[in-house]
């Protein structure tokens, strides 16, 4: 048996990552102002921020189609591979997984696996890693699944939204609080619902400080609670001074661990908005 790992743009991995875990690649298209893009290849990250910041419209992202997918899949088995674990960003966010799901046996000399993440970006990341990891070094499907479940299960993840008009654009929240929220200077803090995997409001904090603070007392009480060591990262949607400033706090205040940092591309930023801060932890992949 020969296992390749798939996974898409929303993983947000580095090339460097990709290249050395041999992991493929899928892009999840984007729409903004008319326009489709491919997140990761078509459009740099700063450029559609710049452009989000100042269009009318709202970004809307699609789902690649199931015959590039089917021909991603053909090259990889034409690659020697037999079996496809494909991890993908959670299925309340996107049916593409449910699309993989369909073509499990559809493609001869292929076993395909689809696996539903429930989360997004670095997390959804990191168990893309470690699968290649083990994967890498002769592991069966069953122990890469099973290592995912108790990975996928560790996680937490909390994010800050600083520009709520893009809420309002987006239909998450309507005018009218909008205008209240602002004036208040309420920062929501949104996270993964364990129950539903949506990602749903968890607390309105006044002011971007004390939301910051309210995660890292999150974060304190999640490595207290965790009886296994964990890895943790900072994101941010084009606000990396903001970013790197609560990364480098956060890493002064837990110097037995590595804080990681990374930007939110398109797909994922497209629900944030510009200015938005986010910090998620889980068991340290090297620990199993």
């Amino acid at each position: 048996m020969k296992i390749a790992i798939v996974t898409d743009s929303t993983a947000y991995l580095t090339a460097e990552e990709v290249t050395e875990n041999n992991i493929k690649v899928v892009s999840i298209p984007f729409i903004l102002d008319g326009e489709v893009f491919q997140e990761g290849r078509s459009i740099s990250n700063a450029d559609f921020y710049e452009r989000l910041l100042n269009s009318d419209s709202f970004p809307s992202t699609s789902q690649p189609s199931i015959g590039e997918t089917t021909a991603l899949y053909e090259q990889i088995r034409d690659e020697g591979y037999d079996t496809i674990i494909a991890i993908h960003l959670a299925s309340t966010i996107s049916g593409y997984v449910q699309n993989v799901a369909s073509l499990s046996n559809a493609i001869d000399g292929l076993q395909v696996y689809a696996y539903d993440s429930k989360i997004t970006v670095r997390l959804m990341g990191s168990l893309v890693i470690k699968a290649a990891q083990m994967a890498a070094a002769g592991a069966t499907v069953e122990e890469i699944l099973a290592t995912l479940d108790k990975l996928r299960a560790s996680m937490d993840e909390y994010f800050i939204v600083d520009d709520l008009q893009n809420l309002v654009r987006g239909g998450r929240l309507s005018n009218a609080s909008a205008v209240i929220g602002s004036l208040l200077k309420v920062k929501p803090i949104l996270t993964f619902d364990e129950k539903s995997d949506y990602i749903v409001p968890f607390e309105k904090v006044r002011s971007m400080k004390k939301a910051v603070g309210r995660v890292e007392e999150l974060f304190a009480a999640g490595r207290a609670k965790a009886d296994y060591p964990l890895q943790a990262t900072v994101y941010h949607t084009y606000a990396p001074e903001a970013g790197r400033e609560w990364q480098n706090k956060i890493q002064a205040a837990n110097p037995d661990m590595k804080i990681d940092f990374a930007e939110i591309g398109p797909v994922v930023g497209t629900h944030l908005g510009v200015g938005a801060l986010a910090l998620a932890w889980m068991r340290d992949i090297n620990s199993l």
